[in-house]
């Protein structure tokens, strides 16, 4: 997050136009803290040219419309820029995943065009024990369980910040009601329908009894050491990895531990094939081949091979 911030200091230290932000608004008490927090400080530490964004997934009917209409009125009220998107593809027993991808295509594409450099979100503490289970039942690794971030690089040098981390939602809600401040509650977080609304509702409050401490501060800390073993993985990686024309190198890679090639491997993918029809099973085989060092010719799906041969590994499409 300081690198993110620098870049704004430097820029208001030259004269120049300060960076363009954002802020993902929901209505709900996690992003209006955020929001009256920045307003709070006032646009001579930040700047003008904060736009506020909100995504109306259109899954709610009245209550989504009303969402967007609160958000308006807040951002009518304190003088800041309100730019509102729409989901087109919404759908009855549209899954989380779906909403969350559309919503994050709306981001990405109004930060392309308006040339928006940091994007910043109100994600709590609650939030970081909810995704961690969520992502414990699917068996991802330290990458996905360091998530949610301080500070996320994403392509194109721009940055997804969230810096209410060290905060509960519980504490939020205090200050906001000290505040006199009001906001809008989805009626959807006390259904059923979705994953993380069943982990919010019935096991993180008996998590957090059995635990008899405070558990959401513990998956806190177990994801800022998480995201520490995850960046050291990538550097070392990253150092190892030789990567020429699609042709990645695996001698360098000899004497290091599995979670290294694992690591090596996925940089590979990506610089080859970034969409691929490879299953995690097949990742796993395949990462199994090229340890093991025998000359083999693997099936990235319909678009093209890993083939490996004479420790080194190099892509081939499909004829």
């Amino acid at each position: 997050m300081q690198r993110a911030l620098a870049e704004h200091r430097r820029a208001t230290r030259r004269g120049g136009r300060p960076p363009r932000w954002a802020l993902a608004f929901s209505g709900g008490a996690d992003s209006l803290a955020l929001l009256l927090i920045f307003w709070a400080e006032g646009p001579g530490r930040w700047g003008r040219d904060i736009v506020v964004l909100h995504f109306n997934h259109r899954l709610r009917g009245r209550a989504a419309d009303a969402d967007e209409k609160f958000c308006a009125q807040v951002c009518r009220a304190l003088g800041v820029k309100f730019l509102a998107g729409r989901w087109r593809g919404a759908r009855a027993g549209a899954s989380e995943a779906e909403a969350r991808a559309a919503r994050m295509e709306f981001f990405r594409r109004e930060m392309v065009r308006r040339r928006i450099r940091l994007l910043w979100f109100g994600h709590q503490q609650d939030d970081i024990a909810e995704t961690m289970l969520m992502r414990l039942a699917r068996g991802s690794g330290s990458a996905g369980l360091a998530a949610p971030r301080p500070a996320q690089a994403m392509p194109g040098g721009r940055w997804h910040l969230r810096p209410l981390l060290t905060l509960t939602k519980a504490e939020i809600k205090v200050a906001l009601r000290r505040a006199g401040a009001t906001w809008r509650e989805d009626a959807t977080n006390d259904g059923e329908t979705f994953f993380r609304n069943r982990l919010r509702r019935h096991v993180v409050p008996a998590w957090v009894r059995a635990a008899g401490r405070d558990a959401i501060a513990g998956a806190a800390l177990s994801r800022e050491r998480l995201e520490e073993d995850d960046t050291a993985l990538d550097a070392w990686a990253g150092r190892l990895t030789r990567l020429r024309r699609g042709s990645l190198d695996l001698r360098p890679l000899e004497s290091a531990p599995r979670a290294v090639w694992r690591r090596a491997l996925h940089r590979w993918l990506l610089a080859v094939q970034p969409v691929t029809d490879l299953s995690r099973q097949g990742f796993d085989k395949l990462l199994e081949a090229i340890q093991t060092g025998h000359n083999t010719r693997f099936s990235l799906g319909a678009k093209g091979f890993a083939v490996l041969r004479q420790s080194r590994l190099t892509y081939q499409r499909t004829r």
